[in-house]
């Protein structure tokens, strides 16, 4: 501890240790601030395959700029240690929370459940899939503000997501399609959401067994049993929730966290506030250690006593796992009413204010408002006892516009009463006007477009007289028209003025390079020389054929004849004339028939090229037919 890595992060305290690297708390000397930095251990630092998937983790996190995602700020190397400087997030994981807590009431479940959405919401839409969603990646701070841990596991929704080897992710939230065939779009992601929403609700993982393998066999062969199997009284709305999202085909489940988190909304709007505030048994189902999510984690260590701002808390970073079993000790009888059960919960974990209820006399708690307009969530304020503050407004890919996409206090923060709440509103995505690129060359063209923020599209090519071979001629959308970011815009770009292709066939090789570069084309000659009816020596044929269109620059290619293939030549004297034709033609000759005077007989006497010799294939045979 106390080493200062690339010359600018301070270790402090391991956090977190995993199986792919080990989590410190840090302090960026340059920014003063504290930080978390995640270090590949040495030994996988020596394998490119796992620095390359290391650093893609950054890049992808880092586009990320989600209030429900724990940030990236930076990305580096020293020696042997390759590492990422994250967002420090003080408080729990929703694993700690179920640990200790057992089952959640529908509203503290759902209210944690719709950020989580949000912040996979905005990945799939930026085209990134999680692959690794569980409770241990569900961070809670201290200030109540949730956020999505470990995108270690990402891959572009674009690109392959077959794993080699071993399939990726943990085991008790697997997706059929993972287990099955070890791909993975939006949809793993969606199914693994409902399985954690079937936790907080009941306590317990659906499927349990001795071995990771029982568990898999579940997930590929049984549904989801119903929350409300388990706890008796639970809404059917909740039920049909996590049925959607846990679907065994990927088909029907919802496509993305978007379309999910839009069944959530309405789900929610059927509940009731007694439904919703439901008190669930304090007992929940043992599960059986499978060893699917087991990983070393540190706690991190107490304060001295001395120091004033110090508080005890367990951070999480980058999908730390269950901490190490404690020792046994007897426990007091669980204390009776909500309020106690909670406060108990939150002086185990070293919590703070957090997304629990605590409903004392003059405090209240910001109730869950996001997606909702502005004159619902305003309701929802002045129902809660709360003031409604300064109204801001932002752009969102995820949230519709006009709906609330930040609140300040964050939903389910404790604040006193008649505290003020500032609402953000969604102004939908950020548009994009399509510049004019008319006449700018392709790959001048599409750097503006990227600057612009949007995304080259397909190109498609034309003949022009007025406008540059390889410039732009026009663009669809057109110029001026309003786009949201990453939209893709098609261009139209010259091929120049067209240039007739002449016929060059019969020519010698040299004179016939000479027309077609007179013509603006470029010649090239094949390896392979055919037979043909042309000399040889001689151009047999061009892949441009005579009256084409072709740009100018276009290449050619020419076939050089080595003349043409000589044949054996059929004995057809005797024969009937059309006998003796079929005979021929079959052979690949042409057949001239002559007759001698009178014209009475039809018997060949003789022909120009006596049978068993060889001619030219496609030359002519005359034959003479006997008169009487």
């Amino acid at each position: 501890m106390g080493r200062l890595l690339d010359g600018r992060y301070r270790v402090d305290a391991r956090i977190a240790v995993g199986g792919m690297a080990t989590v410190y708390r840090a302090v960026d000397t340059r920014l003063d601030r504290v930080l978390a930095l995640k270090v590949m251990h040495p030994e996988l630092a020596a394998d490119a395959a796992f620095v390359e998937r290391f650093i893609r983790e950054a890049k992808s996190v880092a586009r990320l700029a989600h209030p429900n995602v724990v940030g990236v700020f930076d990305q580096g190397a020293e020696g042997a240690y390759v590492y990422l400087a994250m967002e420090y997030v003080s408080g729990c994981t929703l694993r700690d929370v179920l640990r200790e807590r057992g089952a959640l009431q529908p509203r503290a479940a759902l209210d944690i459940l719709e950020p989580v959405l949000a912040a996979l919401g905005a990945a799939h839409r930026a085209g990134f899939v999680h692959r690794d969603m569980k409770p241990e990646n569900v961070l809670i701070g201290d200030d109540g503000r949730v956020k999505v841990a470990d995108f270690g596991l990402v891959r572009s929704v674009g690109s392959a997501t077959a794993t080699t080897g071993a399939v990726l992710g943990t085991v008790s939230y697997l997706a059929p399609e993972q287990i099955e065939h070890g791909t993975a779009d939006t949809r793993a992601d969606v199914y693994a959401c409902g399985v954690v929403l079937y936790e907080m609700l009941t306590g317990a993982k659906p499927y349990s067994g001795d071995t990771p393998a029982q568990v898999l066999y579940q997930h590929l062969n049984t549904d989801v049993p119903a929350p409300s199997a388990a706890v008796p009284g639970l809404p059917p709305a909740l039920d049909e929730l996590v049925a959607a999202a846990t679907a065994r085909t990927p088909d029907v489940r919802p496509h993305d966290a978007v379309a999910l988190l839009g069944l959530l909304r309405e789900a929610r709007a059927t509940l009731t506030d007694a439904q919703l505030d439901a008190v669930p048994p304090r007992a929940r189902a043992e599960q059986r250690d499978t060893g699917e999510d087991r990983t070393s984690v540190i706690a991190r260590p107490v304060p001295e006593p001395t120091d004033p701002q110090a508080v005890q808390h367990t951070s999480r970073l980058a999908a730390p796992e269950p901490p190490p079993a404690r020792s046994r000790r007897p426990r007091r009888p669980a204390p009776r009413g909500p309020l106690l059960i909670v406060l108990g919960v939150l002086l185990v974990l070293g919590l703070g204010t957090g997304v629990w209820y605590i409903n004392a006399g003059q405090f209240t708690r910001v109730p869950a408002v996001l997606g909702q307009t502005e004159e619902t969530a305003a309701k929802r304020l002045a129902d809660a006892g709360l003031e409604r503050g300064e109204t801001k407004h932002a752009f969102s890919d995820v949230y519709e516009r006009g709906t609330v996409m930040a609140v300040d206090p964050a939903p389910g923060e404790r604040v006193r009463s008649h505290a003020t709440v500032t609402l953000t509103l969604s102004r939908g995505p950020e548009i994009v006007k399509v510049p004019n690129l008319k006449h700018k060359p392709l790959d001048e063209a599409r750097r503006i477009l990227e600057e612009q923020g949007l995304a080259p599209g397909v190109v498609t090519t034309v003949f022009s007289t007025t406008v540059a071979q390889g410039a732009v001629i026009g663009s669809d959308p057109e110029p001026g028209t309003e786009r949201a970011p990453d939209s893709a815009v098609a261009l139209v770009v010259s091929k120049g003025a067209p240039v007739d292709v002449p016929d060059v066939t019969g020519e010698t090789v040299a004179d016939a390079t000479a027309t077609l570069q007179e013509a603006g084309l470029k010649v090239s000659v094949a390896p392979e020389r055919v037979h043909s009816a042309e000399e040889a020596g001689s151009v047999a044929a061009q892949s441009l054929a005579e009256g084409s269109r072709a740009a100018k620059g276009d290449a050619i290619t020419l076939t050089v004849s080595k003349g043409p293939r000589q044949v054996e030549v059929p004995d057809v004297v005797g024969m009937k004339t059309d006998e003796a034709r079929e005979k021929l033609e079959g052979a690949g000759f042409e057949v001239k028939v002559e007759k001698s005077f009178p014209f009475l007989g039809d018997e060949v006497a003789r022909q120009s090229v006596g049978g068993g010799e060889t001619a030219p294939e496609g030359s002519t045979v005359t034959l003479t037919i006997k008169g009487i």
